[in-house]
């Protein structure tokens, strides 16, 4: 499934739920920017923005051998490396610097494209500039738990954006047979991560886009199952849904599926993916003996799509069961309008 360059941005940014950060970040995107590309841009515009603003500094603990006294003396270490008959210590003390982790993996990450094969060569030389604008900070070994350390708050919150960029660039770059080169992965490609960034597009995209429901999110659903005493419900799987939206008096389930195609063909005619519908199903069967809402729940089946659109409609008892697609390959106007009369059922789709 090819998905314009441009239209892929708006989907990560809605996932990440940055989507102020992404109309601040101007970058130019035409029909032959590459992922990598677009990629580098980004960064090149985020680091440009921040050294603008003034990079995060705070107070970084050093362990080093010093000529002195400096904050707190490890005796320990100076008598072991003899260091006093040279009037040298080895001490613990603190200061202020810009050598902190998210600076840290933004120059790492700066560092890593520049070693990526394919980038454009004038991306690669506005990525050098760019780190000697960052001077005394270190590399670092990322890995995917580093991102987690960065504490994000109201002063520094632009690097939220910033290390969701770091983050897709590590998760898309790989080690190359040669030492300290890397190649690009195009992500786009894998359909396992391509349905995590669908789900959370959409499920973000009605929480800043749309205001019928006043409650979006993933939802744990009970199984309508009774104990028969030998603790069995512990065996049960979890069912969760992609996205729940609800209001006072409306209640829709939403599974997003990302598949290369829609539809299976048997005998040459086309038909919804079972598993799918199973999965549907079962979690509009648990809502009979819930709130009063949910005895009328929607169902929708959503697939992204770059050709053609499906709207299908069915009902079992009270349940609407809605199939749509979504042209991810048209213009973003399009698919935004597409998202929101999907969720209207008071109007034409």
């Amino acid at each position: 499934m090819q998905i314009p360059i441009e239209n892929i941005y708006y989907l990560l940014c809605y996932a990440w739920n940055k989507l102020d950060e992404k109309d601040r970040v101007s970058i130019s995107i035409d029909d032959k920017t590459e992922l990598l590309d677009l990629f580098a841009k980004v960064l090149i515009n985020v680091s440009r923005m921040l050294l603008k603003r003034g990079i995060d500094r705070s107070y970084v603990d050093y362990t080093t051998e010093i000529a002195g006294v400096k904050g707190k003396l490890e005796m320990s270490q100076t008598l072991k490396s003899n260091l006093l008959f040279k009037q040298r210590t080895v001490c613990i003390f603190d200061e202020f610097s810009a050598n902190i982790l998210s600076n840290q993996i933004l120059v790492t990450t700066i560092f890593r494209l520049i070693r990526t094969r394919g980038l454009d060569n004038e991306l690669k030389a506005e990525l050098r500039n760019l780190l000697r604008m960052f001077p005394g900070i270190q590399q670092v070994e990322i890995k995917p738990l580093l991102f987690q350390q960065v504490k994000i708050n109201r002063n520094n919150h632009f690097y939220g954006f910033i290390m969701n960029v770091c983050g897709i660039i590590y998760e898309s770059t790989l080690p190359t047979e040669e030492h300290g080169d890397y190649k690009f992965a195009d992500f786009t490609r894998d359909e396992k991560k391509m349905n995590q960034l669908f789900e959370a597009f959409v499920r973000n995209f009605y929480k800043i886009e749309q205001d019928k429901f006043t409650t979006i999110k993933k939802e744990t659903i009970r199984w309508q199952f009774s104990d028969t005493g030998n603790d069995s419900l512990q065996y049960l799987p979890q069912m969760e849904t992609d996205i729940t939206l609800e209001n006072e008096n409306e209640k829709i389930i939403i599974d997003t599926k990302y598949h290369k195609e829609t539809m299976t063909v048997n005998y040459g005619k086309e038909k919804i993916k079972s598993a799918n519908l199973y999965q549907l199903y079962s979690y509009l069967l648990t809502q009979q003996d819930q709130h009063p809402k949910t005895m009328n729940a929607t169902g929708i089946l959503l697939y992204p799509t770059i050709e053609q659109e499906y709207n299908l409609d069915f009902k079992y008892h009270d349940h609407n069961i809605h199939i749509r697609t979504v042209n991810l390959n048209t213009n973003w106007k399009h698919i935004s309008s597409r998202l929101k009369q999907i969720i209207q059922f008071d109007k034409a789709i």
